[in-house]
């Protein structure tokens, strides 16, 4: 009787774990690969389409032209701000009838091709070209008949094999497709064919640098600097191999990793010795009348070389060397500034201490909106009247100075002088009342702002203040001395993320916000200062575009994108929300993506998407069609969430940015577990138990770091190009938000001091699934950092899976895709228990063509 008692009691227990364990498989939604294939970048190229209004800034007027594209075709217009008017820059049922009438291929309103303008004729007119399919004889350059009258002269003057070196010469005319170079004058009733010329090719954009008034053209050659005059670059623009051309070689004292060019970066050794004796860029700025020349030139023939081997790019793997300096090394890049005189062809040297390990940057005029695509823009020194502003910055980055120089004699002295305890930060210095004045950009008082100085350095007014983030000066009016620019955080009541724009007078009073409203926005403010184009949203709302004057006031709608066709898919916008960080006190603003088809009735596993920052964080703010990373992956079968963290994103307070100086690893983590549990405690259908984190780049660092540090609370991760071991990535990055301890030794030499947790040395506590991606050239997070952890995790003995992307680079290019496919089969097989087995990726070769056998 006991033994019946017993033996009924086990099966209903057996009975019941069973019902059990059924419910709750059932309560796990299975993946859905087909959705996910839906939303490919690819696809959605096809449903949405222009989202912002990119004004191009015409030289007249307050007028722009730009392009907009929905369901129904691109349409261009022209706007004129002082008018008030937008109009259609052509009729697009006319320019079809037009190009059809003129090339003999058939056009209509909703297919033209896509038109790269450019404005003549004081911006009365456009020009454009037009490739048809009609075919016509290559038309031959000089130097190629050149080629066959010589051929021809040989072969006269040959007895043997004469007709046999004839006919290998005389080869029929190349067929290529007919170009049409068509000119349309605005509010005319027809095109005009220019030529029938192609657009030249411009590789002369690869190497020169025009001088402002385009007397002379300098660049690079074997590692000097190079000029020659307007008539010789004019031939070398008609024909680069002209040999009639006359370079001037400048300096002598040029070598590699110490020249006066471009360093070559990205190169492999095969092409660096193929493109030796080709002209190069040499990047520097000019003065405003022509005569001068700066240059900054880095000696880094001291710094280590660091390798990566391309074994697709050819018939041999082609082996890539470079200067890379990393955290804690001694040695630190040297820097010069060269002033070259272009009348007398002599130079001097700005006056540096080369002794100190430091950074430099030279100021700039601030490019101006209306520089047309075809126009050469050199870029010009900040001011006007031969002084060279420029800041220096120490290695440790606590130590800021901001410098003017002599443009003639090179003496230079130090105007402003900040200091912090961890690393500074600056922006573009603004000069302005005929340079007697500038702007400088601080965060001396815990939030960044903008100080008013004259230009002896002596400080006049704080211009912008309180617990806000300013951005930057978009322009100033000098008349009403009024300074234009964006921030963050001054309405206390939305996402302190959100930017707008805002005016100010110089004296620090009226504050006034421009394009308010609960959005985040991109401003593009007019040459004239007086209207700016604002393109707003959130990442639940539909992006509009909008023209304003300086004021603020509206002056037009623009546009609002055309989502039709993605909602029509079943697409549904995310959600916004906000938690407490691990601290219990600091906000924590995030996004939570779900599956279109979501059953609140069932438990999704949650994967974190993840970027530590600090120079930001991987939290939309704006609509954004970029999905592969996050809806996508939600349609999956998952709850997919992005949030800040304290130590992230700099447009916020210095101490919220700084949180995470001197623990680079474990910074962040705290904060996305404790996010994670108050989302589960608010969401039913998250199942806290199956908690998944990815992430590229930092990312990629990051979401391996969770996995050791908390190992018992994320169950799987996909790290790609991660930068698992900071001591062999860049030293910028680390030794900026890390930081870098200098020390003196006993001889007076100063060493630096670096030490930073990395991931493999939490190897052993791996108890989740982990996969590892790298590029094997990734020249950037180079492959060793993903390759260590590799190493320490094989040998801890654990399972784990790894992926090398043959011939990429950091971001994975053509295999992206690919990419994608390896996390959702990953992250679906380790939380939702469904694994793809079939060898095909059936998700990418669906969509593909089949025209090849």
């Amino acid at each position: 009787m006991q033994k019946l008692i017993l033996l009924l009691f086990l099966s209903l227990s057996f009975n019941l774990i069973s019902a059990q364990s059924s419910d709750k498989e059932s309560q796990t939604p299975t993946p859905n690969y087909r959705a996910a294939a839906k939303y490919s970048p690819t696809n959605l190229g096809k449903l949405v389409h222009s989202t912002s209004v990119r004004p191009n800034w015409l030289k007249t007027g307050n007028r722009f032209w730009y392009q907009y594209k929905t369901t129904e075709g691109s349409k261009y217009y022209i706007v004129d701000a002082d008018q008030k008017t937008k109009k259609v820059l052509f009729d697009n049922e006319k320019m079809a009838k037009w190009l059809t009438e003129i090339t003999k291929d058939p056009y209509d309103a909703q297919h033209l091709p896509r038109f790269n303008f450019e404005f003549v004729k004081n911006d009365t007119a456009i020009r454009f070209y037009v490739t048809s399919t009609e075919k016509v004889d290559e038309e031959k350059k000089d130097d190629d008949l050149e080629e066959e009258k010589e051929t021809l002269k040989e072969t006269d003057s040959t007895k043997t094999d004469k007709k046999k070196k004839a006919k290998a010469k005389a080869k029929k005319p190349k067929k290529v497709n007919k170009v049409y170079h068509l000119e349309y004058r605005l509010g005319s009733n027809g095109l005009t064919v220019v030529s029938n010329k192609k657009k030249e090719k411009e590789d002369w954009k690869k190497w020169a640098n025009i001088a402002p008034d385009s007397s002379v053209v300098l660049f690079s050659k074997h590692h000097n600097l190079y000029w020659m005059d307007k008539e010789n670059f004019l031939k070398a623009v008609e024909n680069e191999k002209d040999t009639t051309i006359v370079e001037n070689q400048w300096t002598t004292d040029g070598e590699e990793n110490y020249g006066y060019g471009s360093s070559g970066r990205g190169e492999n050794n095969e092409t660096k010795i193929k493109n030796k004796d080709k002209r190069k860029s040499v990047r520097g700025i000019w003065s405003h009348d022509s005569k001068k020349f700066v240059f900054q030139r880095t000696d880094s023939r001291h710094i280590n070389d660091l390798w990566v081997i391309n074994t697709t790019s050819g018939k041999r793997p082609t082996l890539e060397t470079y200067k890379y300096h990393m955290p804690g090394e001694d040695e630190y890049y040297k820097t010069e500034l060269h002033v070259f005189d272009i009348p007398s062809k002599s130079n001097i040297q700005v006056q540096l201490d080369t002794v100190k390990q430091q950074s430099i940057q030279v100021y700039r005029e601030p490019r101006k909106q209306s520089v047309y695509d075809n126009d050469f823009s050199p870029s010009l020194l900040l001011s006007k009247k031969g002084k060279i502003y420029y800041s220096t910055i120490s290695r440790d980055r606590k130590k800021l100075d901001i410098c003017v120089a002599d443009i003639n004699t090179g003496e230079t002295k130090v105007l402003i002088e900040e200091r912090f305890n961890t690393y500074i930060e600056s922006r573009p210095l603004v000069l302005l009342n005929n340079e007697t004045e500038m702007l400088h950009w601080a965060e001396r008082s815990g939030w960044a702002h903008y100080y008013l100085y004259d230009t002896e350095g002596n400080l006049k007014n704080q211009v912008t203040s309180g617990s806000y983030h300013v951005e930057r000066a978009i322009g100033v009016d000098e008349k009403s001395r009024t300074l234009y620019f964006t921030a963050h955080g001054i309405p206390k009541d939305q996402d302190p993320y959100y930017e707008h724009m805002y005016s100010v007078n110089l004296n620090g009073t009226g504050l006034k916000a421009l394009n308010p409203g609960d959005f985040n926005s991109s401003t593009d403010m007019s040459d004239s200062n007086a209207y700016f184009v604002s393109n707003y949203s959130r990442v639940d709302t539909v992006p509009k575009s909008e023209l304003r004057s300086s004021t603020g006031k509206l002056i037009m709608t623009l546009e609002e994108a055309d989502l039709s066709q993605l909602m029509a898919t079943g697409y549904q916008f995310p959600e916004t929300f906000k938690m407490k960080a691990d601290d219990g006190i600091t906000d924590i603003y995030g996004v939570m993506y779900k599956p279109y088809d979501f059953d609140d009735t069932k438990k999704y596993p949650l994967l974190e998407y993840v970027y530590p920052g600090p120079q930001t964080e991987a939290v939309n703010k704006s609509f954004s069609v970029r999905m592969d990373r996050l809806d996508r992956m939600a349609q999956v079968g998952f709850i997919v969430v992005t949030m800040g963290n304290r130590g992230g994103h700099p447009d916020r307070s210095k101490w919220y940015h700084n949180y995470g100086y001197g623990n680079l690893r474990d910074y962040g983590l705290a904060d996305k577990r404790h996010v994670a549990e108050q989302l589960a405690d608010q969401h039913d259908f998250i199942d806290i138990e199956k908690v998944g984190i990815y992430g590229h780049s930092g990312g990629g660092f990051m979401s391996t770091a969770a996995m050791l540090v908390y190992p018992d609370f994320f169950k799987a991760a996909v790290s790609s190009a991660g930068n698992h071991d900071n001591s062999i990535y860049n030293s910028w990055w680390s030794e900026t938000h890390h930081g870098v301890q200098e020390e003196m030794d006993d001889d007076g030499n100063v060493k630096y001091k670096y030490l930073i947790d990395n991931n493999q040395s939490l190897a052993r506590n791996l108890k989740g699934k982990l996969m590892l991606i790298t590029g094997d050239v990734d020249n950037n997070v180079h492959p060793g950092g993903t390759i260590r952890m590799a190493n320490e995790l094989i040998k801890a003995n654990k399972r784990f899976d790894f992926m090398l992307m043959p011939g990429q680079r950091h971001g994975f290019g053509s295999m992206t895709e690919y990419s994608f496919w390896l996390r959702a089969d990953h992250f679906s097989k380790h939380l939702l228990g469904v694994e793809a087995t079939d060898v095909d990726i059936t998700e990418i070769n669906r969509d593909q063509p089949k025209t090849k056998s």
